[in-house]
């Protein structure tokens, strides 16, 4: 599998290429490259424009991406963005403008990335309803009991599957189904979980998903936000411009009434044929046997950065990610995140844009390393004997 990401054939600081932070994002396999490659090379033409045969193909490769999506995830509506913050803020504009008013609340969680409560904050102020703060535990989960009484006059909950820097799996079903009897929707931040496991969205019962493609080996800038029936005739348009539009004379204008609706302008066409390429070769993972292998190798680096002092953020539990967020008591992160570059590992440090969540713990960063399907036993092996020489010589 390794050979097929190109990237990981270089040296960094002279030294191989180790990548360990892929919950930021992922590397892409040849496969992606060669698409968007392709569709620059022989097809380059906007969509659902025009008849010639560049327009059909870039059209055909656009759309077949909307149409893997909706398969992958059982989804009948399937909006494609910018990525997962472009997704949350289509919710904020394109459903809360139109369905919330002052005093109405909407739940939240402190274990949100910024990108899930900058939007309704902005809202917030804008239209005066109400955000109410589910706070985390000592145990690093939520408080179910103040989430459920916080769901009394709620219109929304937007609550993360999986958090980006304790990698812990929130109970969503169980939050949905609160949610549903309190009758509430549901936004789930879904960026951190479908790199690593199947959802049916149908199934789970949420009205709104969001997620990227550059965390699960597709391009950056473009992402989806699935939107159940129902609730997707209750959004309306607040971008305006070419293909979201029936008719449109200097009397007013009529809107489309699919997707395009949402999807204003000249989309992201080569993105959109990297990302099928990236979910077509996804098909050939087994996301079970994979989620379980990298746990192992998560639970295990956690146990030995624990042996050497480290404080870990994080339980592993069987649902959770292969992500594990530390720190050292007395090394500064960034200058251990530096070390750690000058021998070719790739890790991330900062608040993870999830700041809430950090002042909750009462810390201001960590150390992220974080695994994916390329990622090996012998590279957290070694991971780990560079990461004890750097501490035996600089701690």
């Amino acid at each position: 599998m390794r050979e097929q990401f190109p990237i990981l054939q270089r040296e960094v600081n002279g030294y191989p290429l180790v990548y360990l932070d892929n919950a930021a994002t992922t590397q892409k396999p040849q496969v992606v490259i060669d698409a968007m490659n392709h569709y620059y090379s022989n097809s380059n033409a906007n969509v659902h424009r025009a008849v010639h045969t560049l327009a059909g193909e870039a059209t055909d490769g656009y759309e077949a991406c909307r149409t893997t999506l909706k398969k992958r995830f059982n989804a009948e509506k399937v909006i494609i963005t910018g990525g997962t913050t472009e997704a949350i803020n289509l919710v904020a504009h394109a459903w809360g403008r139109a369905n919330l008013s002052p005093g109405d609340a909407v739940v939240l969680t402190e274990m949100e990335h910024h990108s899930d409560i900058v939007p309704w904050q902005m809202l917030a102020k804008e239209l005066e309803i109400e955000l109410r703060y589910v706070p985390v535990q000592e145990d690093l989960t939520l408080d179910m009991e103040i989430l459920e009484a916080s769901l009394e006059g709620a219109k929304l909950v937007c609550v993360v599957h999986i958090s980006n820097v304790l990698g812990v799996c929130n109970p969503v079903e169980k939050i949905i189904s609160l949610a549903n009897q309190n009758g509430a929707k549901v936004l789930l931040d879904a960026a951190q979980s479908v790199p690593h496991q199947s959802v049916d969205f149908q199934e789970l019962g949420a009205d709104f998903m969001a997620f990227s493609a550059h965390k699960m080996c597709g391009p950056t800038g473009i992402g989806a936000l699935l939107v159940a029936n129902d609730v997707f005739e209750e959004m309306e348009p607040f971008m305006g411009g070419g293909d979201m539009i029936e008719t449109v004379s200097i009397h007013g204008s009529t809107y489309q009434t699919n997707e395009h609706k949402f999807e204003a302008g000249t989309p992201k066409i080569a993105e959109a044929i990297g990302w099928n390429a990236a979910l077509e070769w996804m098909d050939n993972i087994d996301l079970e046997s994979e989620h379980s292998r990298l746990l192992t190798l998560a639970r295990w680096l956690s146990k030995e950065l624990r042996s050497m002092g480290m404080t870990v953020y994080g339980r592993h539990d069987d649902n959770d990610a292969a992500v594990v967020s530390f720190l050292h008591p007395t090394m500064n992160s960034e200058d251990l995140a530096h070390l750690l570059d000058a021998r070719g590992y790739a890790v991330r440090t900062g608040h993870h844009c999830a700041q809430p969540l950090l002042e909750r713990l009462k810390i201001t960063g960590t150390v992220r390393a974080s695994l994916y399907f390329y990622n090996s036993k012998e590279e957290v092996e070694n991971f780990v004997k560079q990461l004890s020489d750097i501490l035996e010589r600089f701690a």
